[in-house]
């Protein structure tokens, strides 16, 4: 019998201080919630000792009404309890049988709650394939107000026997760890046991490779600066998680970023296997918050993807204020020596509104930015020459040439 509590502490073992002796029954009884309970306290001994007149119940310390109580005969008294509640203590309810003058007679844990329910949702992730780590969720309502006991259980798939995990709640309360000693290029099967004094249910078993569940700590040395003038743009640097640099394996990786005062983020999915991203389309003179995660994939062939990491810690750049006059910081607005009007200014608002829906991440996207640029220049040169816009004496090698 688990410990219980009331003025006094009676503990499993511990003796009554009193020649009277008392039972009672069921003893440490387990149902369901819902149920009802009919209980009885009976005492024995050489009178002149108590009598069920005037013995009293308390339920972790607290008195029980007595019209819940009734005396069967001189000696027993006689207790239902309806509509039985889940126990506030997973180690039982502390139903304790008293004398008239408080001393305790004789103590029973009430046991009240469910049997657990199917685990489900099992995911497994290892950082050095060598190591597995699981984590589960406990089934639809969880809580069964009984102590409940879950046991990871592993094995090769076509050989070997059950082994099970030892190293619990290393990731939250519902989690194992195991360290070492596992195959590779071998599926496993996996799944989950609960048991409790209710019942038992077993998840369905999940089968995986290491190969295929590998992940990384988040890329370390996250560095985001200005791209030099540029009011819109940050560019985002990284470094490769060091812990898989000994296996053969390619890595891709996500950005997101949102401004100093949101909380929503926006997220990069091109990345590809590069260590850089630059960010356009941003806002002039705000401050950003950008994150980077990895995914490894390929490793020793394998063709499945891996696991995203975390995220990295959040780091945070400001982009240049913006020293054109307008709304939003003038960002369609043109630069010195640019004309205001034309195909020109419309084909870089087309562009300029590209690039605030996309973040561009690959070299082609940057050779296809400085492309841009390089044509606008030429352009601007070329309707300089059309409207006349030259110095005296190119001007009339101009008219020469088309007299």
């Amino acid at each position: 019998m688990a410990p219980f509590f009331t003025g006094d502490k009676l503990r499993n073992g511990d003796h009554l201080c009193s020649k009277n002796t008392a039972v009672i029954s069921p003893q440490d009884p387990t149902l369901l919630i819902g149920s009802s309970l009919q209980a009885t306290c009976s005492v024995h001994g050489d009178p002149p000792g108590p009598t069920a007149e005037g013995l009293y119940w308390t339920l972790n310390g607290r008195r029980l009404p007595p019209e819940l109580s009734r005396v069967l005969n001189a000696s027993t008294l006689a207790l239902a309890l309806a509509n039985l509640n889940g126990s506030r203590q997973q180690s039982g309810d502390n139903l304790v049988c008293h004398a008239r003058d408080g001393s305790i007679l004789a103590g029973s844990c009430l046991y009240v709650g469910l049997p657990p329910e199917k685990p489900f949702n099992i995911s497994c992730w290892s950082k050095n394939m060598k190591d597995l780590t699981c984590r589960w969720t406990p089934g639809a309502h969880g809580e069964t107000f009984l102590h409940t006991n879950y046991s990871l259980k592993y094995k090769l798939r076509w050989y070997g026997q059950d082994n099970t995990c030892e190293e619990y709640h290393t990731v939250g309360p519902y989690s194992c760890h195991i360290p070492k000693d596992l195959a590779l290029f071998t599926p496993y099967e996996i799944w989950v046991e609960a048991t409790n004094r209710l019942g038992s249910a077993r998840s369905d078993v999940l089968t995986l490779d290491i190969l295929d569940v590998v992940t990384t700590d988040p890329p370390p040395d996250v560095h985001v600066s200005r791209v030099g003038g540029l009011e819109d743009q940050l560019s985002v640097r990284w470094v490769s998680p060091p812990a898989l640099k000994d296996f053969l394996f390619q890595a891709k990786y996500q950005i997101r970023y949102r401004v100093e005062d949101s909380v929503d983020w926006k997220v990069v999915d091109d990345v590809s296997n590069q260590t850089s991203c630059r960010l356009a389309g941003l806002k002039p003179g705000t401050v950003y918050f950008v994150q980077v995660r990895c995914n490894p994939f390929g490793i020793y062939g394998s063709k499945k993807a891996g696991i995203w990491s975390e995220w990295s810690h959040p780091t945070a750049a400001s982009t240049p204020r913006s020293e054109r006059p307008g709304p939003g910081g003038g960002a369609c607005e043109p630069r010195g020596g640019e004309p205001s009007s034309g195909p020109v200014r419309r084909e870089l608002k087309q562009f300029l509104g590209w690039l605030k829906k996309h973040a561009y991440c690959s070299n082609l996207s940057f050779r296809l930015y400085d492309q841009w640029r390089a044509w606008m220049q030429k352009s601007h040169k070329t309707r300089n020459q059309d409207e006349g816009i030259l110095p005296s004496g190119r001007r009339g090698a101009a008219r020469g040439k088309g007299g």
